[in-house]
């Protein structure tokens, strides 16, 4: 916990136009935010501002909307089950689905494709199952940057026995050689978690599944006749176009080689129990939801669905991200959710479909959307296009965020602008009840509590719950069924009714007081039943897609480093990349840097290209000779989201594209 403090005299010295110029990194390290602050329009600081006017000009803005639907309510991951349940409750008493939240711009791919393939939309995999496991894929994820407590249950995985192929553009330090600091031992010479390791091509994963399943397909007593014939459907279809998967195709999609391909073949017919873990660099390509199903089409074949040790694991990195999904923070809400919000609190939900955040970013481009408030998070960093996103923000009316410390959302603002400051998950809630304690679900759905210790950073702060029940009644008035100021005067309130509304929490203040809470109903998991349209799991059959590059252009995919936790940045380094001071680095294969003429050390600006023809632009760039895969390159985000088009996205689920962006490198001015 951070000790620096920003008050209005900061806001005072600091116009906005100024703060706009210094860097993400810059702001973070200003501190904790200690009072509601406001720009009024035609303003060009922040000035302090009381609960209660900031209240009123919500509900002033709101007030003036010509539909709900003009209001966009957007969610970042680190928001709890509580705060979520009653945020969207909130936005539907008012009148909108309009929810976007960072599952948007990461795992809605996963979802898209579980919730068809296996009937719910979250991984099937237990902590347990990875210890249990014979083999653990890890496709397009760096456990070591991105979920460094995940290499701790991978090396006690090894320890029990388990092999593990990594897949991945870039060799990812933590697999290859991991430090545990919890152990003597760890600190002194790491080991190797990796048994094999396949640097593939961006983008060529469905390609890679595709062909593992065609050659499982024809090895005598690979395939789990029993399970497929019990449990599956769309079998035959699926048969058909994966036994027409083409050696020489895979080969330029993935950039293997043969042998590397049976390697990995060997390992998976070798197994019993096989898990597959991912994250973004599987969900955030135009092709991403059939890649994630030919996934799922490999774990089926063999059985590796609803028993220990096996299944699908896709890993997610806010702390509550599948929590505010669960609590009903979604765009496009089922029928069943929104008939049971209606029998618990006596109103008509809306039932049309609200925006995710790339249809927000338009809406609010566009004029359609006129308010925009988000419950943590900083959005303008974090979506994709940055130069149209920005623009489309300075068109709102109002911008609010509910903050803990500063970012660059707080100063790309709407004609008005409020930053909310709240407490922190590590800080005391102290309500009328008493001390409260809020719940998360993990990427696991295990709930558990968690519990401020810490005295608040300034006398000031409000809860998130609390923000919205105080929100609520002064936006939806005496009209309201509601009973706001119960849930914010004690939070088990709200986890009564949360038990009543969202299947798999009954008893839910009983069973989250347990030591590790509890962990959520998986029907796939827990008893091999699959609430699909056909009621079993399906198989699907989809063309093989892959990217295909220009003539002396590359694949960029940006990502995050290790001294990075989503869009915050902690400090300069990779240490885990061996790159120190500095973000605006680019990772370039040496033979690609070689044909290219690009020197190590050698300034580059980066230029995305898409069929729109806008030239988008990343200036001095230093380029890093680096080991990856042959024709793809890597930089951090945000820096390089202004690169990705809006509307390059991926085909059902419209999640952003960020990890196959087409680039040109040209010799910068900065060099």
């Amino acid at each position: 916990a951070t000790l620096r403090r920003i008050t209005p005299e900061f806001f005072a010295a600091h116009p906005v136009a100024d703060l706009a110029t210094r860097s993400g990194y810059w702001l973070g390290q200003q501190g904790r935010l200690t009072h509601p602050m406001y720009v009024p329009e035609g303003g060009t600081h922040y000035e302090p501002v009381s609960w209660e006017r900031a209240f009123d000009i919500i509900a002033e803005e709101i007030a003036a909307l010509g539909s709900p639907d003009e209001a966009i309510f957007y969610t970042s991951g680190r928001t709890s089950n509580e705060a979520a349940f009653l945020y969207q409750l909130f936005a539907r008493e008012l009148g909108t689905n309009n929810l976007p939240d960072c599952s948007n711009m990461c795992h809605e791919s996963s979802g898209s494709a579980l919730s068809e393939t296996i009937g719910i939309g979250k991984g099937s995999v237990l902590l347990d199952d990875l210890y249990q496991a014979d083999l653990i894929i890890v496709a397009g994820q760096n456990p070591g940057t991105n979920h460094p407590r995940m290499l701790s249950a991978l090396e006690k995985a090894k320890a029990n026995g388990a092999k593990i192929i990594s897949v991945n553009p870039l060799p990812e330090a933590g697999l290859e050689r991991f430090k545990n600091p919890q152990t003597p031992q760890g600190m002194v010479k790491g080991a190797a978690l990796t048994d094999l390791f396949l640097q593939i091509r961006i983008g060529g994963d469905q390609a890679l599944f595709r062909l593992l399943n065609k050659l499982i397909l024809q090895t005598d007593g690979a395939v789990d006749e029993a399970f497929v014939r019990e449990h599956t459907h769309g079998y035959e279809e699926f048969a058909e176009a994966a036994r027409a998967a083409d050696w020489d195709e895979t080969l330029t999609a993935t950039g293997l080689s043969q042998q590397e391909i049976e390697e990995a073949l060997a390992m998976v017919l070798a197994s019993e129990r096989t898990i597959v873990c991912w994250a973004m660099g599987l969900t955030q390509h135009k092709h991403s939801v059939p890649t994630i199903r030919e996934v799922v089409n490999f774990l089926l074949l063999r059985g590796n669905i609803g028993r220990p040790g096996a299944g699908v694991c896709p890993v997610r990195g806010h702390s509550n991200v599948q929590g505010d999904r669960t609590m009903g923070i979604f765009e496009r809400p089922v029928p069943a959710f929104l008939d049971a919000l209606e029998k618990e609190f006596g109103f008509a939900p809306p039932r049309e479909h609200g925006f995710d955040v790339v249809r927000a970013i338009r809406a609010l481009r566009d004029g359609e959307a006129k308010v925009f408030f988000a419950m943590g998070g900083n959005f303008v960093s974090a979506s994709p296009d940055t130069e149209v996103t920005e623009a489309a923000m300075r068109r709102a009316r109002l911008t609010v965020h509910v903050s803990t410390k500063l970012n660059r959302s707080h100063v790309v603002t709407g004609a008005r602008a409020l930053i909310l400051p709240t407490l922190g998950r590590t800080e005391r809630d102290l309500q009328g009840s008493g001390e409260q304690f809020v719940t998360v679900e993990d990427s696991m759905g295990m709930v558990h509590a968690s519990r401020g210790r810490l005295e608040p950073a300034s006398g000031r702060l409000l809860s998130e719950p609390a923000i919205v029940c105080r929100l609520a009644r002064r936006v939806l008035g005496e009209k309201s069924r509601v009973p706001w100021e119960e849930f914010e005067k004690d939070y088990a309130t709200i986890r009564d009714r949360i038990a009543r509304v969202i299947p798999g929490f009954e008893d839910f203040n009983a069973r989250v007081a347990r030591p590790g809470g509890f962990t959520l109903p998986h029907a796939p998991r827990d008893e091999r039943r699959f609430p699909t349209a056909t009621g079993k799991a399906n198989f699907t059959a989809a063309p093989v897609e892959y990217p295909e590059l220009p003539e002396g252009r590359l694949l960029l995919q940006t990502l995050r480093s290790h001294d990075q936790y989503n869009t915050t940045i902690y400090g300069l380094d990779d240490r885990y990349r061996g790159i120190r001071n500095g973000r605006r680095v680019v990772l370039v294969n040496p033979e690609d840097a070689d044909r290219l003429r690009l020197a190590d050390g050698s300034y580059v600006d980066l230029v995305s290209e898409w069929k729109d023809g806008v030239e988008r632009r990343a200036p001095g760039f230093r380029v890093v000779h680096y080991p990856t895969a042959r024709g793809c390159a890597a930089a951090y985000y945000p820096e390089t989201n202004v690169l990705v088009p809006l509307d390059a996205t991926a085909d059902t689920s419209n999640t952003p594209a960020s990890k196959s962006v087409v680039v040109r490198l040209e010799q910068s001015a900065t060099d």
